[in-house]
């Protein structure tokens, strides 16, 4: 399977897709903090950051219709597959959900898997911060944070340490990475930069 999908759909078609689905601001702008991170660790592998963008921004596209195993993102891959989306990019979503039964076996389907939980909890730990600001967030911080359960529990703490590592990444820069790429979209993902 190559690492360098060509999307069918571009991006305008893809934001298309996941707005019909999802109707959560939250849960759009999860979308939009996934497709950020993917975009960028697309562009550190030299891989096609349009495709790595789409396979983030429509992950969890599916997630207010299922939002139980199995039918997340099983249902999903079928409307994506039907809207032309490429085999690998629906592969790629395929896989990040660890029941799926489908190995992460591409570095497309590995930076999804990393950059899904995390993104989502470096989001939750810039909006506590005094004034929502991402930047400066430092990974110890966030380590921090991913000790206390209490803290954004939905977030599965196995998924982001399995995710540097599948990703071959040291957890500590791989925080760090996303916290940038985050940056960059602050506004609008409901943050500030700072």
């Amino acid at each position: 399977m190559s690492d360098r999908p060509t999307p069918v759909v571009d991006r305008a078609a893809a934001w298309s897709i996941l707005t019909e689905f999802t109707r959560s601001d939250s849960l759009r702008k999860h979308a939009r903090a996934v497709e950020a991170s993917m975009r960028a660790y697309a562009g550190t592998f030299g891989a096609d950051r349009e495709a790595w963008g789409i396979a983030g921004m429509l992950h969890d596209f599916d997630y207010e219709m299922h939002p139980r195993a199995p039918h997340h993102p099983m249902k999903g891959a079928e409307i994506l597959k039907a809207r032309g989306v490429a085999p690998e990019i629906v592969y790629a979503i395929l896989a990040h959900a660890d029941y799926s039964g489908m190995p992460r076996r591409a570095l497309l389907d590995r930076a999804l898997y990393a950059c899904d939980e995390l993104s989502g909890f470096v989001h939750a730990c810039a909006l506590v911060r005094p004034g929502r600001v991402i930047a400066g967030l430092e990974p110890a911080s966030v380590k921090k944070k991913l000790k206390d359960k209490a803290f954004a529990r939905t977030v599965n703490r196995d998924d982001v340490y399995r995710g540097a590592e599948e990703l071959g990444v040291e957890l500590d820069a791989h925080i760090a990475f996303v916290v940038r790429a985050l940056t960059g979209v602050a506004s609008e993902i409901g943050l500030s930069a700072g």
